[in-house]
């Protein structure tokens, strides 16, 4: 992989982290001095899932999308060990790595600072997130490191179906709670919103358009329009989501410090254990990178709803799975440079008759 095709990032990509901050402040001052907004937005709603954010999250990934050869799925059975890392990350290591390093702060390091009560709240929001591996977000991500789009997609697709099965289980074990109950419409329709409608609306789109207009109009022309429509994508689903929780955001600015440690620190650490075991596995870098950033981000928009279905909007509970949001941008973009800067170590792990084309 060429050092020019890593480092083609754009003006707004360049300095998303830049836009992130300004989108998070700006959310926030609308909870706080236009709470009219949110109120209203906040009326669209669907099993707990904002139908605003859906549309925007629909804006973020149609692009990528588009980009995906789905003639190339099929070859992706070439080539397993990605997904075996993947698989094995997500659900055999991150969750139990997301409740020791939380319960490690919150109960011995942090326990001046946060009474026990609290702390067992905060803990219980990471564990939601701990055990809700990215699905939409991801796709920024793989798109941001040059990954393989149609090994992304089968990624994405069986961590949704894992979820399914896995993501109550795992939370009652580790909270220690029997019976915790997932709000099952809100986890299907948001694999439908966040991944089938927009699949099949690439996949349509780009049949149509080579069938009309041919392969390298696609690449050259169609394609480029809709470089910066991902990130004004996510720009917005930031606003809307701060929006919602400014005044929870507001009155805890400390707890909120506290909280983004250990949660950053387990996102450094799934990362660094996925995109190793790929290096160690000899995978290619555009699988490679996808894996990292798969396990080491969150399905947030899950985790903030099954946080506020079960324990309300305002509780820490809530607040815990917002910090995951506001720490998970800027940490990926580090994760993402990070990535863009080692592609190198990868370059004898190509095996053409392995990568998904």
């Amino acid at each position: 992989m060429s050092k020019a095709k890593i480092q083609g990032i754009g003006f707004f990509e360049k300095y998303l982290s830049v836009w992130v901050i300004i989108c998070m402040i700006v959310g926030v001052l609308l909870g706080k001095y236009l709470p009219a907004i949110p109120n209203f937005l906040g009326q669209f709603e669907r099993a707990n899932v904002s139908i605003p954010i859906a549309i925007l999250i629909w804006i973020m990934i149609y692009p990528m999308m588009m980009k995906v050869d789905f003639q190339s799925i099929k070859n992706v059975g070439r080539n397993p060990k990605g997904l075996f890392v993947t698989w094995v990350v997500n659900w055999l290591i991150k969750p139990f790595t997301m409740f020791g390093i939380a319960a490690f702060f919150f109960y011995i390091v942090f326990q001046a600072f946060i009474p026990a009560d609290l702390a067992k709240d905060y803990l219980a929001g990471a564990v939601l997130l701990g055990a809700a591996p990215c699905t939409a977000m991801v796709f920024v991500w793989s798109h941001l490191t040059k990954g393989n789009p149609a090994y992304t997609v089968v990624q994405v697709a069986t961590n949704d179906l894992i979820i399914l099965v896995a993501f109550a289980p795992i939370v009652a074990f580790l909270l220690g709670v029997s019976g915790v109950k997932v709000p099952w419409p809100t986890l299907f329709l948001s694999v439908v919103l966040f991944v089938v409608i927009p699949l099949v609306a690439g996949m349509l789109t780009r049949t149509t358009v080579i069938n009309n207009r041919g392969k390298e109009y696609f690449d050259c022309t169609f394609i480029p329009k809709f470089n910066n429509i991902t990130v004004v994508g996510l720009l917005l689903t930031l606003i809307i989501i701060f929006s919602f929780q400014g005044d929870v955001i507001l009155n805890n600015p400390i707890h909120i410090i506290l909280i983004a440690v250990p949660l950053t620190i387990q996102t450094f650490l799934v990362f660094f254990i996925a995109y190793l075991s790929a290096k160690k596995l000899r995978l290619p870098y555009n699988v490679a990178a996808p894996c990292g950033m798969i396990g080491a981000s969150n399905f947030f928009e899950l985790a903030v709803a099954v946080a506020i279905a079960l324990f309300g909007p305002t509780s820490p509970v809530a607040l815990a799975t917002i910090v995951g949001v506001l720490v998970e941008v800027p940490v990926m973009l580090v994760l993402v440079g990070i990535a863009n800067r080692t592609a190198h170590w990868f370059q004898n792990n190509l095996n053409p008759k392995e990568v998904v084309r």
